[in-house]
């Protein structure tokens, strides 16, 4: 059998068996809970499914157990057995009880029915997991057995067949040794012809090297006066702008001196004047205001100073601000 038909016949032999552990508990459930409830008492009659549940949940546990372990080629033990005959004989026990007691040999006949069954089952699906498991293991050594005599023969006949390309090669190596020597010799020989043709090209390139780099160091050294020259033609005319620069620069600086000591005699007149007799033209106003700004004088007095209003003196400290914080921007930018 293939390994599709050995699954077949265990998907065949699981399904048989819960359908009969299921057909066994509902049976047991049904003919025990009556029992329970009768030997219960009042307040506790709802309880009466509860141990035939119990049992058949301990059925449970020891088939799918057992199939597990089967399946795997284990054996739990001793315990296993006992949980599965003791499950047993509770199960035929509780179901023939009712039957029993009344002394029905029919009643107690038909009720026995399900459990012998169930017990069977459980043993005999054991039994034929073991035999399914062992019969696996027997087929699974005989492929590992017959791959490894089939692995064995195409490694004998790879080791063949590698053994006669070495020796067609070690054969083809030694006929290319042979002639690698021939040609050895002969390139030998015309190397040492090359080499002497060689030598003499060398010499008279030599030659040819030393008159070149005679003539090539004659206009190094020109070429080096020539750029001496320059470097100091150079050095004078970098000299001169410097002169020129710090004089245009010396001249920047003096005009800007001048040019802040107007603006300070001009920002001191404004502030001088006093406080405003009247609302100032706007022109003015935003000179005494840049003024005021510039002397940090208060909002207030600058207000005073222009006779316009806090608010129109706060526009213009705010632009003033962001005036100076531009320009502190861009100097630190360049």
């Amino acid at each position: 059998m293939n390994s599709v038909q050995i699954r077949s016949a265990e998907k065949a032999l699981s399904v048989g068996t819960w359908l009969i552990v299921a057909g066994a508990m509902l049976f047991s459930i049904l003919t025990v809970t009556p029992l329970m409830a009768r030997h219960t008492p009042d307040g506790w009659k709802w309880t009466a499914p509860i141990l035939p549940l119990v049992v058949d949940a301990a059925v449970v546990i020891v088939v799918r157990l057992d199939a597990v372990l089967a399946r795997l080629g284990g054996h739990g033990g001793r315990w296993p057995v006992v949980l599965r005959w003791m499950t047993g004989c509770m199960t035929l026990a509780l179901n023939v009880a009712d039957s029993a007691l009344k002394k029905e040999l029919v009643g107690v006949a038909v009720h026995a029915v399900a459990p012998l069954l169930l017990i069977v089952t459980a043993e005999t699906g054991l039994a034929y997991r073991h035999a399914i498991t062992a019969a696996q293991v027997a087929q699974e050594a005989r492929q590992k057995a017959e791959q490894a005599e089939r692995e064995q023969a195409a490694t004998e006949r790879r080791e063949a067949a590698e053994r006669r390309e070495r020796e067609e090669r070690e054969h083809a190596a030694a006929l290319a040794r042979e002639q690698r020597e021939h040609e050895a010799l002969l390139a030998r020989e015309q190397t040492a012809r090359e080499e002497a043709a060689r030598r003499e090209e060398r010499e008279r390139a030599e030659a040819r090297e030393r008159a070149e780099r005679e003539v090539r160091e004659r206009r190094e050294r020109e070429r080096e006066q020539q750029q001496a020259e320059r470097e100091r033609l150079e050095r004078e005319a970098a000299q001169r702008r410097a002169a020129e620069r710090r004089e245009r620069e010396e001249r920047a600086r003096r005009d800007e001196d001048e040019r802040q000591e107007r603006a300070e005699r001009e920002r001191a007149a404004l502030l001088a004047a006093g406080p405003a007799t009247g609302k100032q033209p706007e022109e003015q106003a935003r000179a005494t205001a840049r003024a005021a700004f510039q002397a940090e004088l208060s909002v207030r007095a600058a207000a005073e100073l222009t006779g316009w209003s806090i608010g129109w003196i706060s526009s213009r400290y705010q632009e003033l601000r962001e005036e100076s914080a531009a320009r502190r921007l861009e100097g630190a930018h360049q």
